[in-house]
């Protein structure tokens, strides 16, 4: 299983609102080679950690590739330039954010590349829709399943998940 988180919480000027631009996100993926096996609803999430910032739109996705991982996380941050994100500073607001959560259950860590995504087992606005979509994907390193991740995080971030 390949895992993905994508969010943001500026509106592109090329694809409108959040919603909208990370939909045109997951679509300009399909067109790279990468098939959305599965996505989760999207969420609406308090900025973390805490700021004046607009609220993210996040989901995970399941995907399916050849692509072998450094090769897959470079698609994903060209994609991200492509729909103008700048990194310029941690956790600043952006257009599109996409993070590579787990890719096969393989455990690397590269100058460029850490996966699983080091943060993803404290972070409520991924392990919500991940467990929407793999409630039974288990981590890799502390071989815990989303669903018992998610029941174990003490968090005061506010999500909420949103219809399609």
């Amino acid at each position: 299983m390949i895992l993905i988180g994508i969010g943001g919480n500026l509106t592109s000027a090329r694809f409108g609102p959040p919603r909208q631009a990370l939909a045109a996100a997951l679509a300009a993926l399909e067109s790279e080679g990468v098939h959305i096996i599965a996505r989760s609803a999207w969420y609406r999430t308090e900025p973390t950690p805490p700021s004046d910032q607009p609220w993210f739109t996040n989901a995970v996705a399941s995907l399916a590739t050849a692509l072998p991982a450094p090769d897959l996380l470079a698609v994903m941050q060209g994609l991200e330039t492509r729909f103008g994100r700048v990194r310029d500073e941690r956790n600043a607001a952006r257009v599109l954010d996409l993070d590579l959560l787990d890719y096969r259950g393989e455990v690397i860590e590269t100058a460029t590349l850490v996966l699983p995504h080091p943060r993803l087992h404290e972070r409520q606005f991924v392990l919500a829709p991940l467990a929407e979509i793999a409630s039974a994907w288990c981590h890799p390193l502390l071989g815990l399943t989303a669903e018992q991740l998610l029941a174990g995080l003490v968090t005061n971030q506010l999500i909420e998940r949103l219809s399609d």
